[in-house]
C-alpha cells in the first residue's frame, strides 16, 4: 500500500514536471493570447467529486453547474462557458493530475478547485509556471494565496480565510454564549484546523477566557472516547472542534453519549448533510457553525439564488459549499467579461481587480493578498437543520 503510493506521488510529480516544462509560460498555458479561439470557453474544475471530502466537491460542483447555466443564457461576447470537471479524488497527487490535465490537454482558461487548501496548495507551483488562474471556492488556509511573504499572484479565494473564522467563533463564544473557559479538540495532521484552532485560542484568551484542555485526534479515527472523557473532566463552558464533518459527526454523538451538555462549536468544515447522518439530529443540538452564507438569509440575492437551486435541484436547500461553488463561477465570468480575452494573464489582472461585485455570500473585494473582505454568518443546529443565528461583519 504505501510503495503503491509512493509511486503514484512520483508519477504525479513527473506528470507536472511535463506540463511545466511542455507549457512556455510566454502563452499563458491554457489560455488563448489573442482571446479568439472560437466555440466555447474552457473552465476546469478540479474538484473532490469522490473520496474522504466527496459532499464537498459535489455541492460545489452543484453550485457551479447552476451558475453556468445562467451565464449562458446570454453567454460571454457570443461564446458559453463550458465546464470541464476532474475528480481529483480527495487526493493531493490526484489534485496535482487534474491541474496537469486541465492545462496541458484540455487548455482551460482558468480551474475552479479543489474544495480543500491542501489539494488546492497542490495545485499552485503548476498554475504559477503556466499562468493560468486558479479559484478556490472553499480553501481557507492562509497561506493559500500568500506565504513565506510572497503573493501567488495566480490562486484567488472566493471564501474568507481561516483566522477570521476562528475570531468569529472566539468572539461567539466569550460574548454571546459568556463562556469563561473553553476546550479544543483538533485534528493534528490538518493545517485547516490547526490554524483555525490558534486563531481562537488567541482571541478566548485575549478576551479573558482560559483554554482548559486542548486534545487532538488524526483524520480517519472513529473511536473519541478517551479524549472527549478528559474533555468532560475539566468541564468547559464551550468546546471549538475545527474539523471536517466525516470525524465531527462521530465526535458530537460520542460527546453526547458521554454526558458532555456543554455548547460545540466549528467552521465550514462541518457544512454537509452526512453530518447529520453520523452525529444525529438530538446530538447536534446546541451546536454552532462560523460559515460564508445561510439560506435563511433573508437578503434578496440569497432568495433569489435558494428558489433557483431549490427549482434545479428537486427542492434541495443550498448549503454553503453549493453557494460558494455558483459564485465562484460568477467570479470568473465577470473577471472573462472585464477582461475581454481569454487571455489567462489578462484574467488574472481581472480577478485582482474585483472590487465590488455582488454574489450570494457577500460583496466581493480583494485585499492584496487575494482574500475577499466580506462578512461570515453564525449558523445553530435545531432538531437536524441549520438555522441563522447572526451575520458577522469583517
Amino acid at each position: 500500500m504505501r510503495k503503491k503510493k509512493v509511486a503514484g506521488i512520483f508519477a504525479s510529480l513527473m506528470l507536472a514536471a511535463g506540463v511545466m516544462a511542455g507549457c512556455n509560460s510566454s502563452t499563458s498555458g491554457g489560455g488563448d493570447k489573442d482571446g479568439d479561439k472560437g466555440g466555447d470557453i474552457l473552465i476546469g474544475a478540479n474538484l473532490e467529486l469522490s473520496g474522504g471530502v466527496a459532499s464537498y466537491g459535489q455541492s460545489i460542483k452543484e453550485g457551479i453547474d447552476l451558475a453556468l447555466e445562467e451565464i449562458n443564457k446570454e453567454g460571454i461576447d457570443g461564446k458559453k462557458l463550458k465546464l470541464v470537471p476532474f475528480d481529483n479524488k480527495s487526493d493531493a497527487p490526484e489534485a496535482i493530475n487534474g491541474a496537469t490535465k486541465l492545462i496541458s490537454q484540455d487548455k482551460v482558461v482558468a480551474i475552479i478547485g479543489a474544495a480543500t487548501s491542501g489539494n488546492t496548495k497542490a495545485q499552485i507551483e503548476i498554475a504559477q509556471s503556466n499562468k493560468v488562474p486558479i479559484l478556490t471556492p472553499t480553501g481557507t488556509a492562509d497561506d493559500v494565496t500568500f506565504k513565506d511573504g510572497k503573493l501567488n499572484d495566480y490562486v484567488f479565494r472566493t471564501c474568507f480565510i481561516d483566522p477570521f473564522q476562528g475570531t468569529v467563533a472566539a468572539n461567539f463564544a466569550a460574548k454571546e454564549l459568556k463562556a469563561k473557559t473553553a476546550a479544543i479538540f483538533i485534528d493534528s495532521a490538518s493545517d485547516y484546523s490547526k490554524g483555525l484552532a490558534a486563531s481562537f485560542k488567541e482571541l478566548f484568551t485575549k478576551e479573558g477566557g482560559k483554554i482548559v484542555k486542548e486534545e487532538a485526534y488524526v483524520a480517519k479515527d472513529t473511536d473519541f472516547n478517551a479524549q472527549l472523557t478528559n474533555i468532560k473532566g475539566k468541564n468547559p463552558d464551550f468546546i471549538f472542534i475545527p474539523g471536517y464533518y466525516e470525524e465531527v459527526g462521530l465526535i458530537v454523538k460520542q460527546a453526547r453519549e458521554l454526558g458532555i451538555a456543554a455548547p460545540m462549536m466549528g467552521a465550514d468544515g462541518w457544512d454537509s448533510p452526512k453530518l447529520i447522518e453520523l452525529a444525529g439530529k438530538d446530538a447536534l443540538n446546541n451546536t454552532f457553525i462560523t460559515n460564508h452564507y445561510s439560506s435563511g438569509d433573508n437578503d434578496p440575492k440569497v432568495q433569489e439564488f435558494v428558489k433557483a437551486f431549490k427549482a434545479k435541484y428537486k427542492d434541495k436547500s443550498p448549503d454553503a459549499f453549493n453557494a460558494l461553488g455558483y459564485d465562484s463561477a460568477y467570479f470568473i465570468a465577470d473577471a472573462i467579461k472585464r477582461a475581454g480575452s481569454t487571455d489567462t494573464e489578462k484574467i488574472q489582472k481581472a480577478l485582482a481587480e474585483t472590487d465590488g461585485l455582488e454574489l450570494v455570500t457577500g460583496k466581493m473585494k480583494l485585499d492584496d493578498k487575494h482574500n475577499p473582505i466580506k462578512s461570515a454568518v453564525i449558523l445553530e443546529y435545531k432538531n437536524g437543520e441549520q438555522s441563522f443565528k447572526t451575520k458577522v461583519n469583517p
